[in-house]
């Protein structure tokens, strides 16, 4: 089982094209307010990204790099660091960002293009992917693995040369950088313990969470889980909580609640059904369980959920 796609594809992470970038000259452009992750791909040129630190942090980055940002924070995209003039006004750049457009900067011909995309997830979903990476990953062009520069390359020809279905093709492959990225950083990385990443550090762990995954519904416990592993309860708990900041039980539990809060959402099963799809013949137990994971009853979880979907595709 691949843990990761399994968390990315129940957390929901899809990404949008945002604007695209052509710079030439001085230039800086402020990236700010952003509520979801936001992953910039330097097709061409170069460019320096700063946070708003103190002080500014800043980043250089060339043709072919990708720099993640999963929490979104404010920062800076410029020709060098701490400078530059935007030509652009605030809520052109706000708007182009929101309506993927193309954004034209500095008064010299375009020698750098960037091309920026969010990524959301269901935020209802507590095992995510994105939480647990730094507050920055950047990618170099050299870097990633086989494919990854193809795919950074493929962007580029899709925005510089548009063709018929060009909008399908790169959703696709903003989905598809995602995941090469994360493929590019873990290996050149340690340290994930006591987050989810750090069931890849230890692989008497990432057995026993495949498990889990394979059979939500099965009544495990720590002592059935040990078993089919064929180690101690102690030394799997120990090597559970050291790995992940969880211990099974509590693993399990939260992975089953977001497992309920997705088939609550996307179906119309009954509340028992959901129940013990994830491991439950009792309802009460059931909803007392998701009640303390998500603040509010199954009944109403649903009910909220899906207005929150039906005034989303009312949006114009």
């Amino acid at each position: 089982m691949d843990l990761i796609a399994d968390v990315l594809e129940i957390s929901g992470v899809r990404g949008t094209i945002g604007a695209y970038m052509e710079a030439g000259g001085s230039w800086s452009v402020p990236v700010a307010g952003c509520t979801m992750a936001v992953l910039h791909v330097v097709t061409a040129g170069s460019a320096w990204l700063g946070l708003e630190d103190s002080p500014p942090q800043w980043l250089e980055l060339a043709a072919g790099d990708v720099v993640l940002m999963p929490g979104g924070p404010s920062h800076v995209l410029g020709s060098a660091p701490a400078t530059g003039t935007s030509v652009a006004d605030p809520a052109v750049v706000a708007r182009a960002f929101e309506a993927g457009e193309v954004i034209r900067l500095g008064s010299q011909p375009a020698r750098t293009r960037i091309l920026t995309i969010s990524y959301d997830c269901d935020h209802t979903v507590h095992t995510q992917v994105l939480g647990a990476l730094p507050e920055v990953v950047h990618i170099r062009g050299d870097q990633g693995e086989a494919g990854f520069d193809d795919t950074v390359r493929m962007l580029g020809r899709e925005l510089s040369h548009p063709r018929l279905a060009g909008r399908a093709v790169l959703n696709s492959l903003v989905d598809v950088l995602l995941v090469q990225l994360v493929r590019a950083w873990l290996p050149t990385r340690s340290g994930h313990r006591g987050t989810w990443l750090g069931v890849l550090e230890d692989p008497l762990v990432h057995s026993a969470m495949e498990l889990l995954h394979a059979e939500p519904a099965r009544p495990w416990t720590t002592t059935t889980l040990a078993s089919a592993l064929h180690v101690s309860r102690a030394t799997l708990s120990r090597r559970f909580l050291a790995a992940t900041g969880q211990s099974p039980a509590a693993y399990l539990t939260q992975w089953r609640m977001d497992l309920a809060a997705v088939r609550l959402r996307k179906t119309r099963d009954p509340v028992e059904s959901v129940a013990a799809a994830v491991g439950y013949m009792s309802v009460p137990a059931f909803s007392r369980a998701f009640t303390r994971s998500h603040g509010v009853t199954p009944g109403r979880f649903r009910a909220a959920r899906r207005d929150d979907d039906r005034l989303s595709a009312s949006i114009p």
